[in-house]
């Protein structure tokens, strides 16, 4: 960035760790723990994962994302499968059931937001919308690491 640029990381974090509080609170029909939707959209993103690999990505231990990965699987939202490449390994792989949690959350979150941002002013939600792109981008810079 250059200076004629007026973006200011500091804030633009605080805005968004704000954001993000806010965000997660929103009221859901499906009560979950934030690790099980974090793994169940890791998994819709990511697609099947190791879970050697959820554990860097959820941030948890071996013992940790092994516990919750049983957890899941017991609650039929996801599967565990054997690496045909090595047969060691454990690949996990979301089932209908964790789409279906997924999707119902986005739906919540969808009509929990909808009254929220049409009490905005127009030129804020145009501000939104215009924002979209680069915060999609940040997010897919984010994901590749």
């Amino acid at each position: 960035m250059d200076d004629s640029d007026a973006f200011d990381v500091g804030t633009f974090t605080a805005v968004i760790e704000d954001f993000n509080r806010a965000y997660i609170r929103i009221p859901v029909r499906e009560k979950l723990p934030f690790t099980t939707l974090s793994v169940l959209d890791t998994l819709a993103h990511r697609g099947p994962s190791r879970l050697t690999d959820l554990t860097v990505t959820e941030q948890l231990t071996q013992p940790g994302i092994t516990q919750l990965v049983a957890r899941l699987a017991r609650d039929g939202l996801v599967q565990r499968r054997r690496d045909p490449a090595d047969g060691r390994a454990v690949i996990v792989h979301l089932t209908e059931e964790g789409r279906r949690v997924r999707a119902a959350r986005h739906e919540d979150r969808a009509r929990y937001l909808a009254p929220r941002v049409s009490e905005l002013s127009p030129a804020h939600r145009r501000a939104l919308a215009a924002a979209l792109p680069a915060l999609t981008r940040l997010a897919q810079l984010n994901r590749e690491g």
